[in-house]
């Protein structure tokens, strides 16, 4: 049983979802306690409580303290198995976080999977769906897991309601590391405005300062299509492909905050990005670890990345990782970032 304190490091629920990913995905049973410690409301929330639940469903696990506003849970996991799952959040929490909770245990099923996903689709401190589309789900293809991805709904706070459905194929016996480094050439750089239920010239002024600050033009400048969605939502995007990857960086509009705010923060990641020339920006380093350190795993073979930054929230996901694979990460910091090295113990 590997004992786990939830206040350790940035102390959020990436420490409950990597736990539950990688106890599926190993077999190992765990105890984690001071849950979400280090936020102002400790404990499972209705989005935290959506992935134990489905983590449970997927791989047949018992569970204790499975429960609202827990600080405290026993998980004990049983193998993975393939099939036609639905999961809700039943709120605007982020279902990008159910689906990257169990999409790493399902690589490791003996069939695809099939998920529809409920709740929010484009949240704040949460992936958004088009940041998975079109930067993870690319590199997981790479690695040898082969995914789609598709969004029937958006889902913003406060209503949610959004829809993702997940086709997931197994790849244990796919999966292997590579190095991604640099970025390769320029291929395309745009920006779009989801702006449902709001008046268009939200969507406008948010693209046309975006548009000044970042010298972009004409049709790199998109109004987002108009979907199904259940309320009002803003968020303004920015995608940068290049010949090894594509990055999406996202800025959130809100009550209060005005277009030009949106668009200044948004153009100032995009700068910090550009500025440097390692491989992911800060969020997909994050994201990137916990596939990449499962290859290096299952193939016994080193693998490495570049990044423009190490957050906190990255550097507590590689200690969480160490805990349940046989995998040690190093960084170095380099001129335009960092490197990180995942080679196997």
């Amino acid at each position: 049983m590997i004992e786990i304190d939830g206040s350790t490091g940035e102390g959020g629920g990436q420490i409950l979802r990597t736990s539950l990913a990688l106890s599926m995905c190993t077999g190992q049973p765990f105890t984690l306690t001071r849950i979400r410690a280090g936020r102002s409301k400790p404990g499972l929330m209705r989005q935290h409580l959506t992935c134990v639940m489905a983590a449970a469903e997927v791989s047949g696990a018992e569970v204790q303290g499975a429960a609202l506003n827990s600080q405290s849970l026993t998980f004990v996991p049983g193998k993975p198995r393939a099939g036609d799952y639905s999961f809700s959040v039943g709120t605007a929490g982020s279902c990008t976080l159910v689906l990257q909770t169990v999409w790493p245990a399902l690589l490791f099923a003996e069939g695809p999977s099939r998920l529809l996903l409920k709740g929010g689709t484009h949240n704040p401190m949460a992936p958004p769906f088009h940041f998975l589309a079109r930067s993870y789900v690319p590199l997981m293809r790479r690695l040898g897991a082969d995914s789609e991805l598709s969004l029937r709904r958006l889902g913003f706070y406060p209503a949610g309601g959004g829809e993702i459905v997940a086709t997931i194929s197994s790849a244990n016996d796919t999966l292997h590391p590579f190095d991604l480094i640099d970025r390769g050439a320029a291929q395309d750089a745009y920006a779009e405005c989801f702006a449902p239920a709001l008046p268009s010239t939200i969507a406008r002024r948010e693209l046309d300062a975006l548009g000044a600050l970042l010298g972009w033009q004409g049709d790199q400048l998109r109004v987002g299509a108009a979907r199904q969605h259940e309320g009002p939502g803003n968020a303004l995007l920015a995608t940068l492909a290049f010949e090894h990857l594509t990055e999406v960086f996202t800025q959130f509009g809100e009550k209060g905050l005005n277009a030009e705010k949106v668009a200044g923060d948004l153009a100032l990641e995009v700068s910090t990005y550009q500025a440097s020339t390692a491989a992911l920006g800060e969020h997909l380093a994050d994201q990137w670890a916990l596939p990449l350190a499962l290859a290096v795993w299952k193939r016994q073979r080193a693998a490495s990345y570049t990044c423009t930054a190490l957050t906190a929230h990255a550097k507590t996901n590689f200690e969480m990782i160490a805990r349940f694979l046989p995998v040690r990460f190093s960084s170095t910091q380099i001129d335009s970032g960092w490197l990180v090295k995942l080679e196997p113990n």
